[in-house]
């Protein structure tokens, strides 16, 4: 063919041959040559202007299709358990379309986020328009902001509100989504550094008013990639169920067991009762029932319930929400304990001896119903004398017996030696509106300890007999601690006078005798919050290596799983291993353990960040009214940039910028985790007492900072003028040596 095309026979040509759309593969098709290349170039320009072709780099396509090779991102699995994808560029004028990927076997498994070269074929008939082969894996998902959008007539600039990020991004007019000045958004990166070196990024979603109270859970929410909406499957799904029958279960509605959980508690998902051991064989035992909600009848494997509950892997906490694992139908109807009503659970009956040693243990699967729903400080009340008339009529069968349960697991728990830490636990109060109220340290009452025995008990006896079942499972494991994280902890303990062993087995009585040895003294959270960064973080394995925390040798998670996958996991296995029914461990889920248990460990790490950055910004929101106060701390990290102060009154965490410290030059010492004045020779190292002067707090990105007023009783001096610069190297020299002087005195400590 040697005449010059019409538009319509160019665009047909470019449909059939999605492959060949560059101008010179036009060219070539229809046999143009010379000058009515020309002619040819304006036609391609003429269609890319009308809309009809789009120009990548040296190619022409139809801009509502893709190209038969694209970039994707995956952005998780259906239902149906489909791998989906999205074009990372679509410049057509309908909806993004979707696309279903086959992976191949041996091809690496993909995950959500993650970017991928894919051969596209179209298909009809399907929800999705496009299947895809994987080429190769070219990287993660991208980076994501978010931020506060500053408006300009070029589009905007965002300003991250993480305060670990440091510079803008810029964003294009037409990237801008119709954002508005002054609102949160979350962006990605869409591009490399444009002009004045800033990242270029794409608005993805308007998240509103970023000084509205409730936006601080929202913020963290959306930064750490929680999933907080229900798919309409999911939801459908959890609204067709009915509460399960008698049918195939112990009826235990005769059983009082009853619910302690906070007051402020949404669902239930353990109960618990006591009584004495009758048995003549065991005097002074105990009979202990923990019976846990029946989650595994529900969400059953395969189902979009499932599939959900994984990916989300545990619920998360905010002081004013709840991000569920599972839809309220059943987090907060019928998979919770409440008060009267029938409820499916799995329960374990233990028996004690008077030592609290766990003799005995048999499950069964069964019908509870629930006489009442308690909370920690009614029953403590109670025991302490108070009933009120909810607790009253329970007192001497139920409340006094598990007291005196409690009471033996006590002496088993001392034989033991668990790590003994005292972390005082803040919860911050929040008004109808979202404002903070207050900041306190809640009280550890006996109610919460017995709770927590009877759940480790519990989680103990599921462990075991899965062992012995030779059932696949999920165990919670805790390492022990890395041996250099050991030494950095005797380094602390020595500089207060206090010893660690070293030189053989350590056991959690070891570093024990340690907490026992700080207690009372001015060292006492230090010690704490040391002995806790030397602890490894524990995660779920298929595999067990102990729990070291606990001093446990096996140890899984059966008693919370309305709110952690690893619990359901546990409970199908519990129901495989003892034949209850069909709903129990798949082969499916036995081959995915492995990435079933990281993923869930990492969903873990997620939450807990996310909690603790909302903590961070509510902290910081209620002390921005006290900019300027004087607050008492102490010195809770040393790093080169300043130093990390906790304050007394609310745990809050702020940094005293070196800037801040004085005009001297401040040297830092990394070994002895201190910082040396060059002119006043002040040293200053972890757990000091100061007080600290309120310089900023920042709502947004949950920043305090801080002015060093007193180390020690000692006010700051204003120091030399010399101030911000270098230090002077006489001064810089003794700082050093003073340094290691400190060094010195620690060494002859230890030996």
């Amino acid at each position: 063919m040697s005449h010059l095309p019409t538009k319509d026979e160019i665009l047909q040509w470019i449909s059939d041959n999605p492959t060949l759309t560059s101008k010179r593969d036009i060219s070539k098709a229809f046999g143009i040559k010379g000058a009515a290349r020309i002619d040819l170039k304006r036609m391609l320009k003429e269609l890319a202007n009308e809309g009809h072709l789009a120009k990548r780099k040296k190619t022409y396509r139809d801009p509502d299709r893709l190209p038969p090779v694209s970039v994707l991102q995956v952005t998780g699995t259906t239902a149906d358990g489909d791998l989906m994808a999205r074009p990372m560029e679509w410049e057509g004028d309908g909806p993004e379309p979707t696309i279903a990927l086959t992976l191949r076997p041996g091809e690496p498994a993909l995950g959500t986020g993650d970017r991928i070269l894919a051969r596209l074929s179209e298909v009809t008939g399907e929800p999705f328009g496009y299947e895809g082969r994987l080429i190769r894996r070219i990287g993660t998902n991208p980076h994501k902001v978010l931020g506060i959008f500053r408006k300009s007539a070029e589009g905007g600039r965002i300003l991250p509100i993480d305060k670990g990020t440091g510079s803008e991004w810029m964003v294009a007019s037409n990237d801008a989504n119709g954002a508005k000045d002054g609102e949160l958004v979350e962006a990605e990166q869409s591009g490399p550094k444009g002009r004045m070196g800033l990242p270029r990024a794409r608005i993805i979603q308007r998240l509103g008013d970023p000084s509205a109270p409730r936006a601080v859970s929202l913020i963290a929410i959306h930064q750490h990639g929680i999933p907080d909406d229900f798919p309409d499957e999911v939801v459908a799904e959890a609204d067709s169920m009915k509460p399960a029958g008698l049918d195939g279960r112990d009826d235990l509605r005769d059983v009082p067991l009853i619910t302690i959980d906070p007051s402020d508690a949404r669902d239930h998902d353990d109960a618990c009762y006591a009584h004495a051991d009758d048995d003549p064989k065991n005097p002074g035992g105990h009979v202990i029932w923990v019976a846990i909600a029946d989650v595994a009848h529900y969400v059953t494997p395969g189902s979009a319930l499932d599939a959900e509950a994984r990916k989300r892997g545990n619920s998360s906490y905010f002081p004013d929400r709840v991000v569920p694992m599972l839809p309220d139908r059943l987090s907060g109807d019928l998979c919770s304990l409440h008060e009267g009503v029938p409820r499916a659970c799995i329960a374990v009956r233990m028996v004690i001896n008077a030592q609290g040693e766990k003799i005995g243990q048999r499950f069964v699967r069964g019908l509870m119903r629930s006489p009442a729903s308690l909370n920690y400080q009614e029953v403590q009340a109670a025991m302490d004398g108070a009933p009120n008339a909810r607790c009253a009529p329970l007192m001497d069968d139920v409340i006094r017996p598990l007291y005196a349960a409690y009471d033996a697991l006590k002496t088993a728990r001392k034989n033991r030696q668990p790590l003994d830490l005292d972390l005082p636990e803040r919860k911050v109060a929040l008004s109808d509106e979202g404002e903070v109220l207050s900041v306190n340290f809640t009280d550890r009452l006996d109610a919460h300890k017995l709770i927590e025995e009877f759940m480790v008990l519990a989680n103990v006896a599921a462990a075991e007999v899965l062992v012995a079942k030779k059932s696949a499972l999920l165990f919670r494991v805790h390492e022990e601690p890395p041996e250099e994280k050991l030494d950095s902890l005797r380094e602390v303990a020595e500089a207060a006078g206090l010893t660690l062993a070293k030189g053989q087995v350590l056991k959690t009585h070891h570093i024990n005798q340690l907490l026992r040895g700080a207690a009372g003294t001015d060292h006492a959270e230090q010690i704490n919050m040391s002995t806790l960064r030397a602890m490894t973080q524990a995660y779920y394995s298929p595999k067990n290596f102990g729990h070291f925390g606990l001093a446990l040798m096996a140890y899984a998670h059966f008693t919370s799983p309305i709110r952690r996958y690893a619990d359901l996991i546990v409970h199908r296995a519990l129901i495989s291993a003892h034949g209850w029914g069909g709903d129990g461990l798949t082969r499916a889920d036995e081959e995915q353990l492995d990435a079933t248990a990281q993923h869930i460990s990492d969903t873990e790490r997620r939450s807990m960040m996310a909690e603790r950055d909302t903590n961070d910004r509510y902290l910081a929101a209620f002390l921005s009214e006290r900019v300027g106060e004087e607050f008492s701390g102490r010195i809770s990290g040393v790093a080169k940039f300043g130093v990390f102060v906790r304050l007394d009154e609310t745990g809050a965490d702020g940094l005293i910028p070196m800037r801040n410290l004085g005009r001297e030059y401040f040297h830092f010492d990394a070994d002895s985790a201190t910082i040396t004045g060059s002119d006043s020779g002040r040293v200053i190292g972890l757990g000091q007492r100061v007080t600290v002067k309120l310089t900023e707090a920042a709502p947004v990105t949950g920043g305090i900072a801080l002015e060093l007023v007193s180390v020690e009783g000692k006010a700051m001096t204003a120091g030399s003028a010399r101030g911000r610069g270098k230090a002077p190297k006489r001064k810089l020299g003794q700082a050093k040596r003073k340094a290691a002087k400190v060094k010195r005195k620690v060494a002859r400590k230890r030996s």
